[in-house]
């Protein structure tokens, strides 16, 4: 019987999900394991980090940064748009009502 071999391409796009550390990934494909939109795929060189085929369809959960054995190895780079909702506020620059010598009951 003859076997058919599958050939897979990394589908171009702006996004770019996953970054990966060369020195701190094992290779152990735990991530592509549990991605839930399976745009991971174990890497064909044993000890490689799992090649992001379809980076665009991420949905940015964090399950493989979670399920990760090496701390560091993975970190989760969110879109630029969305990077803006999660700038954290300066303490200096939230003032209340009372602060500025006004009455917030008038």
């Amino acid at each position: 019987m003859k076997m058919n071999s599958l050939t897979a391409k990394v589908v171009p796009c702006s996004a770019e999900p996953l970054i990966f550390d060369e020195s701190l990934c094992t290779g152990c494909n735990r991530c592509a394991e549990v991605c839930q939109c399976d745009i991971l795929i174990p890497s064909p060189e044993k000890g490689r980090h799992p090649v992001v085929l379809y980076p665009g369809e991420c949905y940015y959960c964090g399950a493989c940064v979670m399920v990760c054995q090496a701390s560091g190895a993975i970190r989760l780079q969110h879109p630029l748009m969305n990077r803006a909702k999660f700038v954290p506020v300066k303490p200096e620059a939230v003032t209340s009502g009372s602060e500025k010598g006004g009455n917030e009951d008038e």
